[in-house]
């Protein structure tokens, strides 16, 4: 769902960008017939997408990298220590932009990453955190699958208009 939605905030931006997810599950799985209906509902179609197995050689590619649980940047940044600085939760990217500020145009997203991230520590992401995690959703009713993707959308929103307003492309 979140890949969905930021492809779609970037598009409508006019931001050229390739979104991709991964995770630790084997590849090739079909979103949750719950998932598809919920983004279908927001206009969003992510019936064609299939799981992807997270490789160090992507996160290496890969501008920002951004996790919807503390664990999913645990398993990242151990995949690939060199992403760390460019590795978030998405509440946390959002939380740490919020207070700093929207990018300024012209700065590198590389440069901003590492603004956002001036001071912070792997130690700071052990355990689980609502402050940093969004609720996965799967296998529960449907009501959660639209409370995860109205969630997701609120954070996608303020991401996209923190690091690609105007001037950032």
């Amino acid at each position: 769902m979140a890949q969905g939605l930021l492809a779609a905030r970037l598009a409508e931006r006019g931001v050229a960008a390739e979104v991709r997810s991964a995770g630790s599950l084997d590849g090739g799985r079909p979103p949750a017939p719950e998932a598809v209906a919920v983004m279908a509902e927001r206009g969003i179609d992510i019936a064609g997408h299939r799981s992807a197995a997270l490789e160090a050689a992507s996160v290496r590619r890969a501008d920002l990298v951004i996790g919807m649980a503390r664990e999913h940047v645990r398993e990242v940044v151990a995949l690939e220590p060199s992403a760390w600085p460019k590795c978030f939760t998405l509440k946390e990217l959002v939380r740490r932009a919020s207070q700093a500020g929207p990018r300024p145009p012209g700065q590198p997203l590389p440069d901003w990453l590492a603004h956002l991230g001036a001071g912070r520590e792997p130690a700071g992401l052990l355990g689980a955190s609502q402050a940093d995690d969004v609720a996965d959703p799967v296998g529960g009713a449907l009501a959660a699958f639209e409370a995860t993707a109205g969630e997701l959308a609120g954070l996608v929103d303020r991401l996209v208009e923190l690091a690609w307003g105007p001037g950032c492309p």
